[in-house]
């Protein structure tokens, strides 16, 4: 009988590597499809910003000689006492002015309104140091990555340095509103955390009230699963997988980081100057330190991908609050269905578009490995399953883990937040993720007529001069 059960016992681990290795055999075709699809639109974008920039450079060379620096000057210094700025802040692989040539990440939304400004921030640097460099490149400085935060990721406290501010007069009497998309929902919460704990060396007069208003366009609020189907590990969150799609692009970004080809960087910028990762400065050796994990933002953890899994979520949403005097709104993507069984589906994907079915195909299926403690309480994988391709649709409404923030579902379209602290959300059917965003870089975003509400909302809301929030209210709003 003992023999039996040890054969039985055998035979089980035996069918289970067998499953295990057939799994990572059959994600070989499939990284290696998806790689190539990022590989080619990578070339096709570098080499439509090249164009872009010697169109520009023509048409500017064919016009007559006219000072359009002064003229800019004179036309920011009439609208900018009367306008409040919105500032429109990019995701993971966005771009913002002064990249990519003269191509647009938002469909030139900052051409056709006043007071629009889009940021660069690095493409796949953290959380912490995007919102970090968001408030210097709005209020003027070298950026300051905190020393506490420097030293336990091991890169340099200080980085960019901007000569002036894009509004340098941000303060309580000149508030923004942000609209962000993807990752860079999460970044604007971040930084209004940091300005509510007066988080910036030399500016001690910071608050909350600094922001007006919070828009999230498919923004990554709670994190995504994309994140372990592309190579996070479930159990160690901040680690990848050893074969992934996540690990091509580890290697590839720390190569680009090292060689620091500036011309490059002109166009497209990982954000990683911080680690000092060119081979001016660490040399063969910093670089194979790199690649094996004991330096660089990939061995220390500080990328945004680990700050978009599910705990990673939870561990930067546990620290930040919805305040009581700033409006939250919420736009959620979904491209699934339910069927009659009960299984979600993709629904009103392009047959053409073969890549975005995959993806949101992937997340429909993927389930959380049983084997492993969920990541918080009350986890169902039936709840995660509805997607918009990249992200989550019950991560994009509104902030809910580790704890429920105020919000309510808007059912009406016509119908806007009518009270600052509280999320309001409303759910696109058949939208998916890359359609708030002109990801070719030219013509205009799919969504224009809903970046005009949005806007036109934000420039309308009577903004309350209230005091900041204690922490006692703080505590009782998360």
């Amino acid at each position: 009988m003992n023999l039996i059960s040890t054969m039985l016992c055998d035979l089980r681990f035996f069918f289970k590597k067998m499953i295990g290795f057939v799994i990572v055999v059959l994600q070989v075709p499939v990284i290696i499809v998806i790689s190539l699809g990022v590989i080619l639109f990578t070339i096709y974008m570098l080499a439509k910003a090249i164009i872009s920039d010697i169109s520009h450079a023509l048409k500017e060379h064919s016009k007559e000689s006219i000072n359009h620096e002064e003229e800019a000057k004179r036309r920011d210094m009439s609208i900018h006492n009367s306008v409040t700025p919105i500032v429109l802040v990019h995701g993971v692989f966005g771009f913002g002015e002064g990249k990519m040539g003269h191509l647009s990440h938002f469909g030139g939304l900052e051409k056709k309104y006043e007071q629009v400004f889009v940021p660069d921030l690095g493409l796949l640097t953290s959380l912490h140091d995007r919102a970090r460099e968001l408030f210097y490149y709005l209020k003027g400085g070298q950026v300051d990555c905190g020393e506490e935060h420097s030293k336990a990721f091991g890169h340099s406290q200080f980085g960019r340095f901007y000569k002036k501010g894009k509004y340098s007069e941000w303060d309580d009497e000149h508030p923004i509103h942000f609209v962000g998309h993807s990752a860079g929902a999460q970044t604007i919460r971040v930084l209004q955390q940091m300005l509510a704990d007066k988080a910036f060396k030399g500016h001690e007069n910071t608050s909350e009230n600094w922001v007006a208003s919070v828009t999230s366009l498919c923004g990554a609020l709670n994190g995504s699963t994309r994140t372990y189907i592309t190579g996070m590990k479930p159990e160690e969150w901040k680690s990848m997988e050893p074969i992934c799609v996540l690990q091509l692009l580890r290697v590839g970004v720390i190569f680009m980081e090292w060689l620091d080809i500036w011309w490059l960087k002109k166009y497209s910028n990982y954000g990683f100057d911080h680690f000092n990762m060119s081979w001016r400065k660490i040399g063969i050796r910093g670089l194979v330190d790199c690649l094996v994990g004991n330096s660089g933002p990939f061995g220390s953890g500080d990328w945004v991908l680990p700050d978009l899994t599910l705990q990673g979520s939870m561990e930067i949403n546990s620290q930040l609050n919805t305040f009581p005097n700033t409006f939250y709104l919420s736009y959620a993507g979904k491209v699934t269905k339910k069927k009659r069984d009960g299984s979600t589906v993709p629904s009103c994907v392009p047959s053409y578009n073969l890549l975005l079915l995959l993806q949101v195909f992937q997340i429909c299926t993927w389930r959380y490995p049983l084997n492993i403690p969920p990541p918080y309480n009350g986890y169902r994988d039936e709840d995660w399953l509805d997607n918009d391709g990249e992200l989550n649709t019950i991560s994009m409404t509104h902030p809910h883990i580790p704890t429920e923030h105020p919000h309510r579902f808007l059912s009406n379209d016509s119908e806007l937040p009518s009270q600052p602290g509280i999320w309001y959300y409303k759910i696109l059917e058949a939208h998916h993720h890359t359609e708030f965003v002109a990801p070719g870089g030219q013509g205009e975003c799919q969504y224009s007529e809903l970046y005009d509400t949005v806007f036109n909302y934000c420039r309308n809301l009577v903004i309350k001069k209230t005091p900041p929030m204690h922490q006692n209210h703080a505590e009782l709003l998360k």
